[in-house]
C-alpha cells in the first residue's frame, strides 16, 4: 500500500482490523475495550508486529495496556507544566515556549501512530487538553516576535498535514527575516515512510538560506525497514538532514545489544542519532519508565568505545526549564594542581596536564 493516503483511510484503529494483523492477548482487548483513549497505527506499523508476542516492541507502543490506569509518577496536566502554558506571557495556543530564541509550533494532533509513551499524551491520546491550531496566528505571532531564530513545527505528527499547508507553512516561515532555521519533528518516516512522496520531498528540500531539519522517533531497530530507508535517501537526498530522538523505553531498548543495535542500524540508514530521551512524567506511562540513570549506563557500556561516535546521542532529560543533559560522568575521575586523571571505557587511565589560565 504505497500511498500514504490509503495508509491513512486504512489505519488499525479497532479490534476487528488489529486482529488481521496479530492474535490479541484477552489483556488487550480489555484495554481497548476498556479505556477511554485514542489508538491505532498504520498498515505500515501493523504489519511488523510480531504476531504471538505481546511483548513486541511495535505492539508494546501502538496498543493501549492496562497499565496506563497506574499513575504513581505521572504529572497531572504535565503538558501545560511542561510548555510552560501557565505564565503570564500571552501566545496563541499553537506556541510553546521554553527558550528565548526558539519556540515549538504545535500545529496539529493527528499521528500515524498514537504511540503510547507520548509525552503529549493529554493532548493527542487522551485529549483531556484542547489546543487550537492556527497557522496564521503562530505565523504572525512569531513574525512579531524578532528573537526567535528557530522554529520546531511540531504535533501530533506536522507531515500529516496535505502538501499545500507544508508549502504554505514553510513560505511563510521563510518570509521571516529573523527565522534563520525550520525543524520538523515527525515520525513518519518511520510509522509512514510512504508520505515522503516527490512531492513532499521538492516541498521540503533544495537550497534555501532557511533550511529544513527533520527529526524522527525510532526505538527499535526492527522499525527500520527498506521503505524507511529509501524515505530518508530522499529526503537526505532534497537536502533535509535527517536526525533521530530515541525515547529510552522499558522493555523495548534499555538493554545493551538493542540499544547499540539500534544506533550502529541508524546510522546505515542515514539517520544520526541526537537524543536519547527519558521518558517523561506524563501520566499513565509509569511502566516505561526506567531508572533515570539507565540512559547514561547504556551510552557509557553499550556505544563508548564499542563504535563509531557518530553513533552515539546526548542523553537528556526535557523539562518545564529545558532539556538537562544527564550524559555518563565518568571519564574524568580526578584533578589536582598539575594533572587530569582520565578513565576509557575499559577502565584503562592517562593522564593529562592542567593548562594554567
Amino acid at each position: 500500500m504505497e500511498d500514504w493516503k490509503k495508509q491513512m483511510q486504512n489505519m488499525v484503529d479497532s479490534l476487528d482490523h488489529l486482529k488481521q494483523y496479530i492474535n490479541v492477548t484477552p489483556d488487550e482487548e480489555e484495554a481497548i475495550n476498556t479505556l477511554n483513549t485514542k489508538w491505532g497505527t498504520t498498515p505500515h506499523m501493523a504489519s511488523l508486529m510480531d504476531k504471538d508476542d505481546p511483548n513486541c516492541p511495535i505492539r508494546m507502543q501502538a496498543i493501549p495496556s492496562l497499565k496506563e490506569t497506574e499513575n504513581k509518577y505521572g504529572l497531572d496536566n504535565y503538558l501545560v507544566w511542561k510548555e510552560n502554558r501557565d505564565t503570564e506571557e500571552k501566545r496563541p495556543d499553537c506556541i510553546a515556549r521554553q527558550y528565548v530564541d526558539r519556540i515549538a509550533f504545535t500545529v496539529t494532533d493527528i499521528c500515524a501512530n498514537y504511540c503510547r509513551h507520548c509525552f503529549r499524551k493529554e493532548l493527542v491520546v487522551d485529549r483531556n487538553l484542547e489546543l487550537r491550531f492556527d497557522l496564521e496566528e503562530g505565523i504572525n505571532w512569531i513574525r512579531e516576535h524578532e528573537e526567535i531564530r528557530d522554529v520546531l513545527v511540531t504535533g501530533g505528527d506536522p507531515l500529516l498535514l496535505s502538501d499545500d499547508r507544508i508549502e504554505f507553512l514553510l513560505k511563510s516561515l521563510r518570509s521571516i527575516e529573523h527565522v534563520e532555521m525550520i525543524r520538523f519533528g515527525s515520525r513518519v518516516p518511520i510509522a509512514m515512510p510512504q508520505r515522503i512522496t516527490p512531492e513532499l520531498v521538492e516541498i521540503l528540500g533544495g537550497d534555501h538560506d532557511v533550511p529544513v531539519w527533520l527529526n524522527t522517533q525510532c526505538n527499535h531497530p526492527k522499525e527500520l525497514t527498506p521503505r524507511t530507508r529509501k524515505a530518508v535517501y530522499d529526503l537526505v537526498t532534497c537536502g533535509v538532514n535527517v536526525g533521530n530522538q530515541m525515547v529510552l523505553l522499558k522493555g523495548i531498548n534499555d538493554d545493551l545489544e538493542t540499544f547499540r543495535h539500534l544506533h550502529q542500524k541508524l546510522l546505515q540508514y542515514r539517520i544520526r542519532p541526537y537524543y536519547v530521551f527519558y521518558c517523561e512524567p506524563a501520566p499513565g506511562i509509569d511502566h516505561f519508565r526506567t531508572p533515570i540513570e539507565k540512559g547514561a549506563e547504556l551510552i557509557r557500556d553499550g556505544l563508548r568505545g564499542h563504535t563509531t561516535g557518530l553513533a552515539q546521542p546526548m542523553y537528556v532529560c526535557a523539562t518545564n526549564i529545558g532539556k538537562i543533559p544527564l550524559m555518563p560522568d565518568y571519564y574524568c575521575v580526578d584533578k589536582n594542581d598539575k594533572e587530569y586523571t582520565f578513565r576509557n571505557h575499559r577502565g584503562q587511565t592517562t593522564t593529562m596536564p592542567v593548562i594554567a589560565e
